[in-house]
């Protein structure tokens, strides 16, 4: 267990320093302020109509860094600073949501995929790392390599890989969505050159952060396949 621990504790610190990171880069870019004078909830307006979207709603939503586009009730969820803020950063993730408003317009193939994954991962991601503790205690304590406690513990791990298999479903999402948004605001001249580095840099840190959950997600399901495969020995 204690190399477990090293594992989880060495990626929960990687995640810690790229998201400190990825709020410093917003704060950053937060100061350069559009030249256009457009809020995100503009950006994110005109970026839907330029797509022909008229059925998604912009709205604004409390906390920081709670951006998301929510496909059940087609709204772009802006985060207060966000929504009302007047800069690169928020431009940049006005943009990036609505690229996954887009994405959804256009049933991009990874968006679907994960959005299938969405009930399954809900209900199993909490509980699969318990039901691999459990089956493996239960193989200890009987002494049976190959009994119920395996079962159990396959039936977890199971459980687990569909957590790791949409956080890797998501990298494609992720990276598109953004790739969207800076191909839109490149095309439409809606940034300038000091704005567009800055909105880019933004969304790469961002992305950043989903790469490390999708790798902490796979060093997880691997640990444990050991812990319980090679039990068996």
């Amino acid at each position: 267990m204690m190399t477990y621990y090293i594992l989880i504790g060495g990626i929960a610190l990687i995640s810690w320093l790229v998201s400190r990171r990825l709020k410093s880069k917003f704060k950053t870019y937060s100061k350069i302020h559009l030249r256009n004078g457009m809020s995100g909830a503009e950006i994110a307006q005109k970026m839907l109509d330029d797509h022909g979207i008229h059925d998604v709603k912009v709205i604004s939503t409390a906390g920081m860094l709670t951006d998301h586009y929510n496909p059940k009730n087609k709204t772009v969820n802006l985060s207060e600073a966000v929504y009302a803020q007047r800069n690169a950063a928020a431009a940049a993730v006005a943009a990036h949501e609505v690229g996954h408003a887009v994405q959804h317009a256009q049933a991009y193939e990874w968006l679907t995929m994960r959005s299938k994954l969405v009930p399954v991962v809900s209900v199993t991601s909490g509980m699969s790392t318990w039901i691999v503790f459990g089956g493996i205690a239960l193989m200890a304590a009987t002494g049976v390599a190959g009994g119920l406690g395996f079962y159990i513990a396959v039936a977890g791990l199971v459980m687990m890989a569909f957590a790791t298999l949409f956080s890797f479903i998501t990298l494609p999402v992720e990276y598109d969505a953004s790739n969207r948004a800076l191909a839109w605001l490149k095309q439409k001249n809606m940034v300038s050159q000091q704005e567009y580095a800055g909105a880019e840099d933004a969304l790469k840190w961002a992305a950043r952060t989903y790469l490390v959950a999708a790798l902490g997600a796979l060093a997880s399901l691997l640990y444990w396949a050991f812990q319980v495969f090679g039990g068996r020995d």
